[in-house]
C-alpha cells in the first residue's frame, strides 16, 4: 500500500529535525540499561506470562467484569456511565460539568480523554480545561498532541520547553529543568485550587472491589482526584481487570517496562466517592466513573486482535523500536503512537487513520520480545495491513509487481535475466553505486548487488555430486536474493552439506516464497506464491528443506500454514511441509564434523537478523559453528535492525539508511575483519553500506565462512 505524499513529507521532516533526534536517541539510548537493572531478581518470562493470560481472559469477559464493577462501585457512592461511543462520553462529562456549574477543569494524564478529543469538546463548551501531567501541560501549551503514551513530551529538549514557558508566561526562563519544574508548579497549584472538576484515567478498574488504580511519577494526579469537589474517570474496557492479584503483577512490570523504574512514584487506590470541602462544609465528593467502549468490543471480539487487550499502556515497545527512535510518535502515530498505537487506533478511531502510520512497523520483532503483554505486535500490524489492502487496494505499481510478476514465476525468472544486461551501464566491480533520477536515493546512502552473471539454478548441474550412501536427502530452497544476487552462498551450502554427506538437491519450479506480498498486504497473491512452492517442493521428495534466508523459512514454516488455514486440503500439505524445513546453521549444528577449522585467529563479529534471532530463535546456531574456526568477538547491539526489512527500504529509504549507519557504525567499530550473517536481506543492506561507508570490513554469509574454513 503506497503512502500519502503528505506522510513522506513528515517522515522527511521527522529524520531533519535535530533536535527530536538528540531527545528520542538519548532516551533510547539509556532505556534497555534501566529496564534491565530494574527487573533484576524478577522472572521477567513468569510475570509476562502472568498479564498475557489474565489480561486475555479479563477482556473475554469484560462484560461480567464492568458489570460487577459497576455493582461495586454504586455500592460506594459513585455514578456509573456506560459510553458506547467517544462522542456518548464527551456529552456526558459536559452535562456533569453543566450541573454543577462547572467553568474550570484540572486533568490528569489520560490516553482515553485524547482519543476521544475531551478537551475541545469541553473548550467548545465554554470550559477552561488545563493539563496538569507535566508533559502534558508543556504540549497543551505547545498546541500538540503526546508524541508518547507514558512520555508525551519526550521528543522536546529542555531549550523548546523553556522557549514555550517563556513565550506563554512573559517571562525569560533558562533552560534548567529545576527552574521550569518549579515554575510549572508555581503555575498549575493555581489551577488545582480554584478547580471546579478534577478529570483523570486509571490504569487498571478492579472488579472485585470497584477501586481504581492510578500509577503516576508526579502528584498532579493525586490533587486531580481529591482537591475538586467533582471528579470524573474515564476508563477503557480493556482496563477491567479481576482482582487485586492481577493489580499487584502489573505494579510488577509496568514501571520496570516504562521508564525502568521499580514501582512509580505514586500508586493511587479510589475505591467510591470521598469527602471533600465543598460550599464551606466537608461533604461527600460527587464521583462520576464513564466507562469507555468506543471500538473496544469490536477488538476484544475479533480473535486475531484480541491480543492487543492484553496491553497494559508501559509503551515499552516504542522505547525499543528503531523506527520511533527516529520520527516520534506524531509520525509513527495518530492518538496512540507506534505499532501498538496503530493497531488501537484503526478500531479505536478509524481505519484510515491508522493506514499511513502502520506502514512504518519494519517488523524487527523487538517490541514483541519485551512487552509485558506478550503482544506480537507485528504479525498484527501484518494482519492489519491485509485487512486494509482488502478493502483499500494496492497501488499500481504494487499490483503490478505482485500480481504480475513475482507471482509468475516464468515471468519473474525472465525479468531478473534481462535485468543483468540493464544494469551494466551502472554495474561496476559487483556493485551498483549510483542510479538516476528518481531512483538516486537507493543508492544515496548504500550500494546495491548486482545481478549475477549465472544465477545459482543455473550452477546446480556442475555443483551436485554423487554421493554414495547418503545420509540424508536435502532439497535446497535458495529464495530470490541467493539464487540471483549472491549465489556464491548457495555454492557453499552445497559444498559443505555435500562434505557431511547430504544428497542435494535443487527444485526448479521453486520461486520467491512470497514474503514480499505478505508483507505489503497482498494475502491472496501470497497464498498462490504458497502454493506453487509447496507443490514445487513436495515432488523433490527430500528428507529436508533446506535454507539459507530467515524470511523464507519463515514463510516456509509458519507462513504458509497460517496462509492456508482456511482449505484443509492445503494446510495439511503446509503443514507436512514444515515439518522438514530446515534453517542451513541448524541442520550443519545437527550433522558431525569440524567447521572452519583453518581459519583461526581471523577475527570474526555476527549481526543477528531481526527475523533469523526472534521469529526462529536460532542466533545461537551460527555462532557454534563459527567459534570452531574464527575469533568471534561479540558488536554493540548485535541484535539491532539493520533497517531493511525487504519493501520497507524502498517504501521508505531514508529510514532505511539512517538505521543501517548505526548498526554499520557498530561492525566498524568491533576491530573485526570480516561481519557474519544468515540473512540475505541483511547481506544486501550491510554490504553496501559498508561499501559505502568505505569500510573494509567484509559480509558474509555463516555458508561461506564455514565453507571457506574447510578448504
Amino acid at each position: 500500500m503506497a503512502v500519502s505524499k503528505e506522510f513522506q513529507g513528515k517522515v522527511k521532516d521527522a529524520l531533519n529535525n535535530d533536535n527530536l533526534r538528540r531527545a528520542l536517541t538519548k532516551f533510547g539510548n539509556d532505556y534497555p540499561a534501566s529496564r534491565e537493572k530494574a527487573y533484576i531478581g524478577k522472572d521477567i518470562e513468569g510475570l509476562r506470562d502472568y498479564i498475557s493470560t489474565a489480561k486475555r481472559e479479563a477482556a473475554q469477559k469484560v462484560d461480567l467484569l464492568v458489570e460487577k464493577f459497576t455493582q461495586e462501585a454504586e455500592k460506594r457512592g459513585a455514578k456509573v456511565y456506560f459510553a458506547p461511543t467517544g462522542e456518548d462520553a464527551n456529552r456526558y462529562i459536559a452535562q456533569v460539568a453543566a450541573q454543577n456549574a462547572v467553568k474550570t477543569v484540572v486533568k490528569s494524564k489520560s490516553m482515553a480523554s485524547e482519543e476521544i478529543h475531551l478537551n475541545s469538546y469541553l473548550e467548545g463548551k465554554g470550559i477552561e480545561v488545563t493539563e496538569t501531567d507535566l508533559g502534558e501541560w508543556i504540549i497543551q501549551l505547545m498546541g500538540q498532541k503526546p508524541s508518547h503514551m507514558v512520555m508525551p513530551a519526550i521528543h522536546l529538549t529542555r531549550q523548546e520547553v523553556a522557549d514555550t514557558f517563556s513565550k506563554h508566561l512573559n517571562e525569560k526562563l533558562p533552560a534548567d529543568p529545576d527552574t521550569l519544574t518549579k515554575v510549572a508548579r508555581r503555575e498549575l497549584r493555581k489551577k488545582f485550587l480554584g478547580a471546579d472538576m478534577g478529570i483523570s484515567g486509571a490504569n487498571m478498574a478492579v472488579a472485585d472491589n470497584g477501586s481504581m488504580v492510578i500509577m503516576t511519577n508526579e502528584g498532579n494526579a493525586r490533587l486531580t482526584t481529591t482537591l475538586p469537589p467533582v471528579h470524573v474517570a474515564l476508563v477503557g474496557i480493556e482496563k477491567f481487570v479481576e482482582n487485586m492479584e492481577t493489580v499487584t503483577k502489573v505494579l510488577e512490570a509496568l514501571p520496570r517496562s516504562a521508564t525502568g523504574q521499580t514501582i512509580t512514584s505514586y500508586v493511587t487506590m479510589i475505591k467510591g466517592s470521598t469527602p471533600t470541602w465543598k460550599d464551606g462544609k466537608i461533604q461527600d465528593k460527587e464521583l462520576n466513573i464513564v466507562i469507555l467502549d468506543n471500538g473496544r468490543s469490536e477488538l476484544i471480539n475479533d480473535p486475531v486482535f484480541l491480543e492487543a487487550a492484553q496491553c497494559i499502556r508501559c509503551a515499552s515497545c516504542l522505547n525499543v523500536c528503531p523506527v520511533y527512535q527516529l520520527v516520534g510518535g506524531h509520525v509513527y502515530g495518530h492518538i496512540y503512537a507506534g505499532g501498538i498505537g496503530s493497531i488501537l487506533t484503526a478500531f479505536f478511531n478509524g481505519e484510515n487513520e491508522a493506514f499511513d502510520p502502520q506502514n512504518l512497523c519494519i517488523s524487527c520483532g523487538k517490541c514483541a520480545t519485551i512487552c509485558p503483554g506478550k503482544i506480537n505486535i507485528p504479525d498484527l500490524i501484518k494482519e492489519l495491513r491485509q485487512r486494509l489492502t482488502e478493502k483499500k487496494g494496492l497501488s499500481f505499481t504494487e499490483g503490478f509487481v505482485l500480481k504480475k510478476i513475482l507471482s509468475d514465476p516464468r515471468t519473474f525468472h525472465k525479468w531478473l535475466r534481462r535485468a543483468k544486461h540493464l544494469q551494466k551501464p551502472w554495474a561496476k566491480d559487483g556493485y551498483i553505486r549510483h542510479l538516476p533520477l528518481a531512483f538516486s536515493k537507493h543508492t544515496e546512502h548504500r550500494s546495491l548487488p548486482v545481478i549475477a552473471d549465472k544465477p545459482l539454478r543455473d550452477m546446480i548441474p556442475e555443483l551436485k555430486r554423487n554421493i554414495k550412501k547418503p545420509k540424508a536427502r536435502a532439497a535446497f530452497y535458495a529464495g530470490c536474493v541467493i539464487d540471483f544476487c549472491y549465489p556464491e552462498v548457495g555454492q557453499a551450502v552445497f559444498k559443505t552439506l555435500q562434505d557431511r554427506g547430504i544428497e542435494m538437491v535443487f527444485p526448479d519450479e521453486q520461486s520467491c516464497c512470497g514474503a514480499p506480498a505478505s508483507y505489503m498486504g497482498d494475502r491472496e497473491t501470497a497464498k498462490e506464491m504458497a502454493k506453487q512452492n509447496i507443490s514445487a517442493l513436495e515432488k523433490a521428495d527430500v528428507d529436508y528443506i533446506v535454507a539459507a534466508c530467515p524470511t523464507c523459512i519463515d514463510s516456509l514454516k509458519h507462513d504458509f500454514v497460517h496462509l492456508l488455514e482456511d482449505d484443509k486440503q492445503w494446510k495439511q500439505r503446509a503443514e507436512k511441509l514444515a515439518v522438514k524445513v530446515k534453517d542451513y546453521s541448524e541442520l550443519m549444528n545437527d550433522l558431525p564434523g569440524k567447521y572452519a577449522g583453518k581459519a583461526k585467529g581471523t577475527k570474526v563479529t555476527y549481526h543477528d537478523s531481526c527475523h533469523y534471532n526472534r521469529k526462529l530463535g536460532l542466533s545461537d546456531k551460527p555462532r557454534n559453528l563459527l567459534r570452531e574456526g574464527y575469533n568471534l568477538v561479540e558488536i554493540k547491539e548485535c541484535d539491532r535492525c539493520c533497517g531493511f526489512g525487504g519493501s520497507y527500504t524502498v517504501k521508505f529509504p531514508q529510514i532505511s539508511a539512517e538505521i543501517m549507519k548505526r548498526k554499520v557504525k557498530n561492525i566498524d567499530d568491533s576491530g573485526a575483519a570480516i561481519v557474519a550473517m544468515d540473512c540475505p536481506g541483511c547481506m544486501i543492506q550491510l554490504k553496501g553500506g559498508l561499501e559505502k561507508a568505505g569500510s573494509k570490513v567484509k559480509v558474509k554469509h555463516s555458508a561461506e565462512l564455514l565453507a571457506e574454513g574447510d578448504k
